[in-house]
């Protein structure tokens, strides 16, 4: 039988224990497994994952190995090999409802019009997090909301997350040429130990470039599992300089001018007093948050 779905899983130096908890999800489904396919890519784990993980039990499954690090390669390598012409984007730290593969595909029969759609991303903590990071688990794909929304208009925070995000074959293409054509795109994301972003913005987005839509949908459920090192300062300073850096590189493609902004000694000064004002953390994510945009702005403006 044709599949109806490819799952896509790209992975770096998996945490066995996650992945295992991810392919467990996909195993219960309650689509069957001869309409739907699963590829794992193996984007140059130190490893194999194929000696290291088993996905036999999938009748249609294929272990898929691509050296060129980063995210970006490895979802183009997935979109390359998908047979499918809606693809489900499933990352190595997200638990699926088990009804996520047949609620996706009904969504798409249901919304002809939208090129892409995502839902509610719910947290699992595997220590339970201080209670100062609750304002930037935005950052970490954390999602939860009361009621369906859709458009096709860039920034009207309609576009799905990259975890659990479905899109059209068709998107996946565009996409991909975009990439192609413009290599910049493919640094939008993670890559190592970078913690660039976007990427998953930019594909959405694609969407609008041929004329369709995108969506977030509270029936659409996953959990995703954090871990103790992404509840650490250090690591959402980091986080937050590489998205603000990762949005103005992303604006820059499609279509804004980047600038430099200009302010009077005034406007300055005032700053500064704010700055000063604030707490010692507080100052980390505003100069981070700064640095981001400043490097983006600067590299967008010498090229």
């Amino acid at each position: 039988m044709e599949s109806k779905i490819s799952v896509i899983i790209c992975t770096h130096n998996p945490r066995l224990d996650y992945i295992s908890q991810v392919l467990e999800a996909l195993k219960s489904q309650t689509l069957p497994l001869d309409v739907w396919e699963l590829l794992l890519i193996d984007n140059a784990s130190g490893k194999i994952l194929a000696s290291e993980i088993d996905i036999s039990w999938h009748p249609q499954s294929r272990h898929i190995r691509e050296e060129q690090l980063g995210l970006t390669p490895a979802r183009l390598r997935g979109i390359k090999e998908a047979s499918a012409e809606v693809l489900v984007f499933v990352d190595d730290d997200n638990v699926i409802e088990i009804n996520y593969l047949e609620t996706a595909l009904q969504l798409g029969k249901d919304w002809p019009v939208l090129g892409a759609w995502g839902g509610q991303l719910i947290p699992k903590f595997e220590k339970d997090p201080p209670e100062w990071t609750k304002p930037h688990w935005g950052m970490l794909a954390l999602y939860q909301f009361e009621n369906d929304i859709w458009s096709n208009v860039l920034y009207a925070q309609t576009h799905p997350c990259g975890a659990g995000m479905c899109v059209r074959k068709v998107v996946a293409n565009k996409y991909a040429n975009l990439v192609q054509n413009d290599p910049r795109r493919i640094n939008l994301d993670r890559k190592g130990k970078s913690l660039t972003g976007c990427g998953d913005t930019d594909l959405a987005f694609t969407a609008c470039d041929i004329g369709l839509g995108m969506g977030r949908f509270t029936s659409l459920k996953l959990t995703h599992l954090i871990p103790p090192n992404r509840l650490e300062e250090d690591y959402l300073v980091k986080l937050t300089e590489g998205n603000a850096y990762s949005g103005i590189i992303l604006r820059s493609l499609r279509g804004e001018i980047p600038s430099l902004p200009k302010r009077s000694w005034k406007g300055r000064l005032l700053e500064l007093y704010y700055v000063v004002l604030m707490s010692s953390r507080e100052r980390r994510f505003y100069l981070a948050k700064k640095q981001g945009e400043s490097l983006a702005i600067q590299q967008l403006l010498q090229s």
